[in-house]
């Protein structure tokens, strides 16, 4: 403390103990000079940084951002998810992109802003209108557990509290586990008794989202994607010989090209392909191989996806895999082992900047079923909790929970009654994400229950393409339960029952 002491004294700051308005220790710094630059002490801090763009590549404006971020010492580890909004104060201009992202940092309070002006410029921000057009704007709105006055920063943000646009992503990133630390602290420097979450429903809360002004969007290519309006339908393009229902089926070129265009005309939102077989003691193949049978299927279909403005998933967990099929046009990358099987992927994922899908599974294909791996406590909860944790990493490597696709893993070392309560406990994972990161709990939900064994089991079906009707049920229950996505291989079919529960959704909000 004594050097802090003396930091605050060379550059004539005064200091005052204000922890009587908080439960946590709090500093407000007074009557600094603009040039003040100092560090509170040698250790972290957590920060909380806002940030919006409505000008130019609003999300590479993001991406250079958070880039410049980490390499000016502030180490991000939770992103908010990403909001598209009407412009607040000038509504004359175009509409902004906004998140929040949560780090460390050893900067001080004024080094911080500094640091991020200083981005601001690079990005070509300028000295226009205030609340105007601008490529970037980064916002600290904590700074640890203090209270920070100067001439020109003030923390917490003195307009937090009534932006929906900056209050959305800063829930985001808290989660609702509010025993933290420093998520305590954030809580006591609100000017609502009750913390942030009784200022976000002063605002609206969640029942914001979704109205013209303000929505949860996905970048996929080149355009934001609103997963909220209807569910999407998957369908499923295998090119192996030993898939479980249609392996065999479409290994020449010609007889995928002619699947991609059945699955679009029966309305597929995204079409799904994969090399590489993940049915249990499925054989696993080489990188070399899988893109062998990928790469000429990807470049024959490339056309068709962007004629008939569709997103194009591949399958595999396989970074090296990931990385060519992206370069050949895929959007998303399906990755059945949430990075286990593979330990480059995550980097490689980030620095290919698509959308992740993150499934849950134990083990492997060739153990996945086994006794161990099909032990739980609460599948829902251990599900939730196990995807997390792979989640979390995968935001420290650098793939924002903007990019995350959540997939429970339905058929993936689980027996049927556990696929079952996954199936009808959607719900309920989201409520267990949501005690981490609300991000993760708002994150699009896909549901891949179709023709698999355990609808087989039930419904006395051995042979998987008999599985239709149960796979309908299955879809609706999921759609009904908060699925978002479904994945299929009978698009015509399952797109009716997605419609239906669409339209009983809807009717059930009006």
């Amino acid at each position: 403390m004594l050097n802090v002491l003396k930091q605050l004294k060379s550059t004539q700051l005064i200091w005052k103990d204000i922890s009587k308005y908080g439960r946590a220790s709090s500093l407000s710094f007074l009557h600094s000079s603009a040039e003040a630059s100092f560090e509170v002490c040698s250790k972290e801090h957590e920060v909380v940084i806002a940030l919006g763009s409505n000008i130019g590549d609003r999300i590479e404006n993001f991406n250079q951002a958070l880039h410049l971020m980490k390499k000016l010492g502030i180490n991000i580890t939770r992103h908010g998810c990403l909001y598209e909004t009407d412009p607040a104060y000038v509504t004359d201009q175009p509409k902004f992109l906004n998140s929040a992202v949560r780090g460390f940092t050893k900067l001080g309070p004024q080094e911080l802003l500094g640091m991020l002006k200083k981005i601001e410029k690079d990005m070509g921000r300028t000295n226009g209108i205030r609340y105007g057009p601008r490529p970037i704007d980064l916002d600290v709105l904590f700074y640890g557990k203090f209270r920070v006055r100067t001439e020109n920063l003030i923390v917490p943000h003195e307009r937090i509290w009534e932006r929906p646009f900056v209050m959305a992503p800063l829930m985001d990133i808290i989660g609702n586990d509010v025993e933290n630390d420093t998520i305590a602290s954030w809580h006591s420097l609100s000017i609502f008794s009750g913390g942030l979450f009784e200022a976000w429903e002063k605002l609206g809360g969640e029942s914001l989202i979704g109205k013209d002004g303000m929505k949860r969007v996905l970048p996929v290519g080149n355009h934001m994607w609103d997963w909220s309006q209807k569910t999407s339908v998957m369908g499923i393009l295998n090119l192996t010989p030993d898939s479980f229902s249609d392996g065999g089926k479409f290994l020449s070129v010609k007889s995928a090209v002619s699947q991609v265009s059945q699955l679009i005309s029966e309305g597929a939102d995204i079409i799904d392909i994969g090399a590489q077989s993940t049915r249990p003691m499925a054989t696993r193949i080489s990188a070399e191989e899988e893109l062998e049978r990928l790469v000429p299927v990807l470049e024959a279909v490339k056309e068709i996806i962007e004629e008939e403005g569709r997103i194009l998933s591949v399958d595999t967990f396989n970074s090296k895999v990931a990385f060519e099929a992206v370069k050949k046009g895929a959007h998303i990358v399906n990755d059945v082992s949430s990075g286990r099987l593979d330990p480059e992927m995550f980097n490689v994922v980030a620095g290919l900047k698509v959308p992740y899908i993150a499934m849950h599974m134990r083990g492997d294909p060739t153990s996945m079923q086994n006794t161990e791996n099909l032990t739980y406590n609460d599948v829902c909860e251990q599900v939730a909790l196990e995807l997390s944790s792979r989640i979390m990493d995968a935001e420290s490597a650098g793939i924002p929970a903007w990019r995350i696709i959540i997939d429970p893993g339905i058929g993936f070392s689980k027996n049927t009654n556990q696929n079952l309560e996954l199936l009808s406990g959607l719900k309920k994972l989201r409520q267990v994400l949501a005690k981490k990161s609300l991000a993760l709990s708002h994150s699009p939900l896909l549901m891949g229950p179709s023709r698999k064994k355990f609808l087989g089991e039930i419904c006395n079906r051995p042979v998987a393409t008999d599985r239709d009707p149960a796979t309908v049920a299955s879809i609706s229950a999921g759609v009904l339960g908060g699925a978002n996505i479904v994945r299929v291989h009978n698009v015509r079919d399952n797109l009716d029952a997605v419609k239906l529960c669409d339209a009983m959704l809807k009717k059930g909000d009006s």
